[in-house]
């Protein structure tokens, strides 16, 4: 008499503990992509799934659109056979496991967008099978693992915990952070159930440096909501300081330094143009959203993000009232923004606050240009900038520096030689504190 099959869940524990597993990841960006480095490194096969056709046919190419993913390293998952990427959903049931790495933006009235969270539990549960783990990685407000992934597998017919597994896990990408890498930050994970729990536990065990298993989806989801709200309101306050301290003409960059000396108490939180990235600008909304929900309101996280969305109409006056000091108005000016990404270092330009300066000062009159050393076109179809100009990034010549009215620094890359643009640039506008030590080589103006 032959024996019985393995239950679902001793079947994928097998194949996790000893890598033969295969490991799918839906959104091939820049989350996804570490995450396939972290799990091709481990000694897994895998599979990428995006519905983006281009980045798919980049991929099969060995071609990449993340900086810190190199294309050499896309080239050598696909000889190695340990990486195909795939615009065909249909393909979902053939990884053992699932990790779901879409966007989570938000409306237009600042409420959550899960669509692409939607659509691809539609798309998982169309072919959704018995021994597969689905791990939602999206930042998302408390409760959507339980509330809006789980209704929509079950249409599958099959139950969560005993024919497929289900759990949450924050991603948290530091995209330019040289220190750490997808596999060197610590995964918080959370299970609908316990045995849930523990097969998403062996999965990121295997590929990770550490697991911190948490009790439920619910506290893993508002670990990352947390993670990031903290750092929106400690970069409000430091916003909201800087405003105060240029009006009193004391150096707010001087004083952080000055403050960050303190060996406790204090960490080090820095000004700018405006937050940008998928996750600060807006986590802290869905928090919000989920507390209206409750009948709640958070009028500190509330008040943050206010304070933060204000500082691109902070910065572009500062350059309205320095041109004004110069005889000149805006419109017509040739202004260069130096940075389009939303931080030092990255071709990442997510939620960047440089195209709102750039819609702005457009909308004023300005003749405008850019300067990025990783993103040497302007990206098209930005949610806050629908209609872009058609420029590339222009170099900061002598020339052309002495050719401008204005340079913006909105990204104080450093790849840039600013002690060029503060000698040659008729004016220059600092909202990161990238010329402090400069500023007698030029004409320069803190935003």
């Amino acid at each position: 008499m032959s024996a019985a099959p393995p239950s679902p869940a001793a079947g994928l524990r097998a194949a996790l503990q000893n890598r033969t597993a295969r490991v799918g990841v839906i959104g091939l960006g820049y989350v996804g992509l570490p995450l396939l480095d972290a799990f091709v490194g481990a000694g897994f096969k895998t599979i990428g799934f995006d519905t983006d056709r281009a980045k798919v046919d980049a991929l099969r190419d060995g071609r990449s659109y993340i900086k810190h993913v190199p294309g050499a390293k896309i080239a050598a998952w696909l000889r190695d056979d340990a990486f195909e990427p795939t615009d065909d959903f249909a393909r979902l049931n053939e990884p053992d496991v699932l990790l779901i790495c879409v966007p989570t933006p938000l409306t237009d009235a600042r409420d959550p967008d899960l669509s692409y969270v939607e659509g691809s539990a539609r798309a998982i549960a169309k072919v959704l099978r018995p021994g597969q783990l689905v791990a939602l990685e999206s930042t998302t407000y408390p409760g959507t693992t339980r509330d809006v992934l789980l209704p929509i597998l079950a249409e599958s017919g099959l139950t969560a915990g005993e024919d497929y597994f289900l759990a949450y896990s924050p991603e948290r990408e530091d995209p330019g952070n040289p220190d750490y890498t997808a596999a060197g930050i610590p995964k918080v994970v959370g299970g609908l159930d316990e045995v849930s729990g523990e097969l998403a536990r062996l999965l990121y065990e295997a590929a990770v440096v550490k697991v911190i298993p948490v009790g439920s989806p619910e506290v893993a989801e508002a670990c990352k909501i947390l993670e990031n709200t903290y750092r929106a309101v400690n970069i409000a306050l430091v916003n909201e300081l800087k405003v105060l301290l240029d009006r009193m003409h004391v150096d707010v960059w001087e004083v952080i330094e000055a403050a960050k000396t303190k060996p406790f108490g204090f960490q080090a939180f820095y000004p700018g143009p405006g937050l940008g990235g998928h996750c600060i600008p807006i986590d802290p909304f869905y928090l919000t959203w989920l507390a209206r929900r409750q009948g709640l309101n958070t009028r500190f996280i509330e008040l943050a993000g206010e304070v933060n969305t204000s500082m691109p109409e902070y910065v572009v006056g500062k350059v309205i009232a320095a041109l004004n000091d110069a005889t000149k108005p805006v419109r017509g000016s040739k202004i260069c923004v130096l940075g389009l990404a939303y931080k030092k270092n990255v071709d990442d330009h997510r939620e960047s606050p440089s195209f709102e300066l750039l819609r702005r000062l457009g909308e004023l009159g300005a003749e405008l240009s850019y300067h990025d050393p990783h993103i040497p076109r302007m990206p098209r179809g930005k949610r806050n900038y629908p209609d872009p100009p058609d420029l590339v990034s222009e170099t900061l010549a002598p020339e052309f520096l002495k050719g401008l009215d204005c340079v913006l620094i909105a990204t104080d890359h450093d790849a840039v030689d600013y002690e060029t643009v503060v000698k040659h640039a008729p004016l220059v506008i600092d909202s990161r504190g990238a010329t402090r030590g400069l500023e007698a080589l030029g004409t320069v103006v803190k935003a």
